[in-house]
């Protein structure tokens, strides 16, 4: 599969203006492949028509490190523990693995896309690279709302756990009132977003120098936890059985229950794709994506498993009504001690300050993408990289303020909130599938090759494709029922907030495609200023470059 520039990639030179040979034709004497990686690692942009923009700074660990924190173990560990014990008792634990084995099928499957394709945006770059640009502007217009929405989720985690800290964090009212809590957590969640639109625009460097501390930390806390709360064991492991009764009332007896429980882990176990959404910014992106992606989610499986298997072995009670309430701060708090138990939530704190600068990174990420190719109202600004800082300002500054807007709809009306936020799970696993199923029909036409030499499933492409596929739209469904305990949990029954999902989606998708069908598409192009150079192009400055360093050319020898 080749993109309009391929042939043009390996004449591109891959550095910043700044860095051009001088009139001589010298190169600056730091040109190394550290600092802007090396034509290697621009080839694959040259294929997809664009030229290298963004500094290469990001090693390993960087990407890892992004990844690992848009899943960010003890954000929704923490966040999202209580409602699978609700909804299925001790025994939802085994949805942990379950939701593990089949996001790993498609995170197999983006190993290959990324190391063939380590690109910005990368769900948006790859569903049109597979399924055509129709199929890409969708996918990617599903994921930026999505992601949006989830920033502001993951900002309202801060209300789950500093007023628990201490009182001192509850600025509005005392935490009785009707709206206390949603509107303190829109505060809380103001100040979180905030902050991260002034990181990713200050830099991508430091961005990851934020980033790789605060998952450090996080994961030094993570396996921390695990320890302590080995040490606290009451119970068996067939504890891990118990059902409690919740198959009552159910029609489809206790696995109606785990479905509904297993949410809480299909919440979790998602964004590892954006170890390679910052390929344009990582040394040897093709080889080192791969890793990062598999790396962050069983590191993720791991730990986040073990944390659930000890919390449940480990509480005191697993019929305390406080653990259907404030979930695994209970168990921490209770079980630890409140020293040790604020140690941890602190931590707890800087992992959702991470997680929410992964998730905003991530998104800028990708409207730059869709901006470069005329995708996004306002490209040209959307996609212009800052001189001093090379990193696109704009997205940062505009999906920061979206999300403050988004934030709002919480105030007095939570449960409206809950539901948009269910539903930007979905439409990540929606995008997801506008990868899957187009890399499904071009393997199954025979149209599919990996990069040679480096990730590649080999003979298990296709069965690893079929059941990612076959997850995808079952994990979707199953998120997307109307259950009335996920879209209208409280207050008086809405039939559309039971049915929000579909409408939700729907609207989204259908209004999305339309604007892009009749607008949008009529534009679409790789604008001037990041397309990549072409043969001709690049035949020609190479000739200019000789005539002006050939000593016998008068041309040259008058200018000197």
């Amino acid at each position: 599969m080749s993109g309009p520039a391929a042939d043009g990639g390996a004449a591109h030179t891959g550095r910043p203006a700044d860095e051009q040979p001088d009139a001589n034709g010298t190169a600056p004497a730091d040109d190394t492949d550290a600092a802007t990686g090396s034509p290697d690692d621009d080839e694959s942009l040259a294929e997809l028509g664009y030229k290298p923009e963004l500094k290469r700074t990001l090693g390993n660990f960087h990407t890892f490190a992004a990844g690992i924190s848009y899943i960010s173990i003890l954000t929704g560990t923490f966040q999202l523990f209580y409602f699978g014990v609700s909804h299925g008792g001790p025994a939802y634990w085994w949805s942990w693995p379950m939701v593990f084995c089949g996001q790993l099928m498609v995170a197999l499957c983006f190993c290959e896309l990324a190391a063939r394709y380590p690109v910005a945006g990368s769900v948006y770059n790859w569903s049109k690279q597979l399924g055509g640009p129709h199929v890409g502007w969708l996918g990617g217009w599903m994921m930026m709302t999505a992601t949006m929405v989830s920033l502001a989720a993951v900002a309202l985690a801060y209300q789950v756990t500093l007023p628990q800290i201490s009182s001192f964090f509850q600025f509005v009212g005392d935490g009785s009132g009707q709206t206390d809590h949603a509107a303190n957590a829109v505060l809380l969640g103001a100040v979180l977003v905030l902050f991260t639109t002034l990181v990713n625009a200050f830099g991508v460097k430091l961005m990851a120098q934020i980033n790789s501390a605060g998952v450090a930390i996080e994961l030094i806390a993570a396996l921390a936890l695990i320890v302590l709360l080995a040490a606290h064991i009451t119970r068996p492991p067939s504890a891990l059985t118990e059902t409690y009764g919740l198959a009552e009332g159910q029609s489809l007896g206790y696995l109606g229950a785990f479905l509904t429980a297993c949410l809480a882990s299909a919440y979790v176990m998602y964004g590892f794709d954006t170890a390679s959404s910052l390929g344009e910014e990582s040394k040897d992106p093709g080889r080192n994506a791969p890793r990062a992606i598999l790396r962050a989610l069983f590191a993720s499986f791991l730990i986040g498993g073990l944390i659930l298997l000890f919390a449940l072995l480990a509480t005191p009670d697993l019929h305390a009504k406080e653990l259907s309430v404030d979930g695994l701060q209970y168990v921490v708090l209770s079980t630890l001690g409140s020293t040790m138990g604020q140690i941890m939530l602190w931590c707890v704190v800087i992992a959702i300050t991470v997680c929410a600068l992964a998730v905003h990174t991530a998104g800028i990420r990708l409207a730059f993408a869709m901006a470069r190719d005329t995708n996004l109202p306002a490209a040209s600004l959307l996609a212009r990289v800052s001189p001093r800082f090379q990193t696109p300002v704009a997205p940062a500054v505009i999906i920061g303020c979206i999300a403050l807007g988004i934030l709002l709809l919480n105030i007095n009306q939570p449960q409206i909130f809950s539901v948009i936020t269910s539903i930007a799970i979905i439409m990540i696993y929606v995008a997801y599938l506008m990868v899957t199923v187009p890399l499904l029909v071009r393997r199954l036409r025979g149209q599919w090759e990996p990069a040679e030499g480096k990730f590649s499933l080999g003979k298990f492409g296709l069965p690893v494709n079929i059941l990612a596929v076959l997850w995808g739209t079952a994990m979707a469904t199953n998120l997307a029922w109307p259950r009335p305990e996920v879209y209208n949990a409280t207050g008086p029954q809405h039939w559309y907030l039971r049915w929000g999902a579909f409408l939700f989606v729907g609207i989204v998708a259908v209004g999305g495609f339309t604007y892009y069908w009749f607008v949008q598409r009529k534009r679409t192009c790789v604008l001037a200023g990041h397309a990549a150079e072409t043969p001709e192009e690049a035949a020609d400055r190479t000739t200019s470059d000789d005539e002006a360093d050939d000593p016998e050319d008068p041309a040259a020898t008058s200018s000197s």
